[in-house]
């Protein structure tokens, strides 16, 4: 295991903007395994891979891309390592990001999924406020940890992490009809 996180500091250290990319897309594709075995119970044999693979580009072009280009702004507009910092980078992930963020990725997983604008628009009307609530649930106390303690360059690597089971929730919600 030691050698596996060795060979992925170097590598994150050559190509920083491709290796969050594709560990995001990765890990929303985990994610969304996980919704399907585990919160919705498939089996093997229903589980759809063509689902997999749109959270997984969902992740590779959208989520990856946004959140470690969000993560390099937000420490432009708020420098410093101190508590102070890492709490004011929060409230500005969680009021002005997260409510932005967590929209556009109902609206483009709905798109995926083959709805209507109205549909869509419909969908976006049931799902976000309790996906918002339960963003806010999750991510402000993992956020300030984050911003704490963890260098700029595994931000994502670690927010990912820890939204294994988000994606799993994420995938589910944006895939029930």
């Amino acid at each position: 295991m030691a050698g596996l996180w060795r060979s992925y500091q170097v590598l994150m250290s050559r190509h920083p903007w491709k290796v969050q990319i594709l560990t995001a897309g990765s890990l929303v594709g985990v994610g969304d395994v996980m919704a399907q075995q585990l919160i919705e119970r498939r089996g093997p044999a229903n589980h759809s891979l063509q689902r997999t693979a749109k959270m997984m580009s969902i992740g590779f072009v959208f989520i990856g891309p946004v959140l470690g280009g969000w993560y390099k702004v937000l420490d432009r507009l708020v420098t410093g390592g101190t508590k102070s910092a890492a709490l004011k980078k929060m409230l500005f992930d969680q009021v002005a990001f997260a409510p932005c963020f967590l929209g556009s990725f109902l609206g483009i997983s709905g798109a995926l999924n083959g709805l209507t604008v109205d549909e869509n628009i419909g969908k976006l009307k049931r799902d976000y406020t309790d996906a918002l609530t339960s963003n806010y649930c999750l991510w402000p106390a993992v956020q300030i940890a984050n911003f704490y303690f963890v260098p700029l360059h595994h931000r994502l690597a670690v927010v990912q992490i820890v939204a294994l089971g988000w994606n799993s929730y994420l995938s589910w919600k944006a895939n029930k009809i």
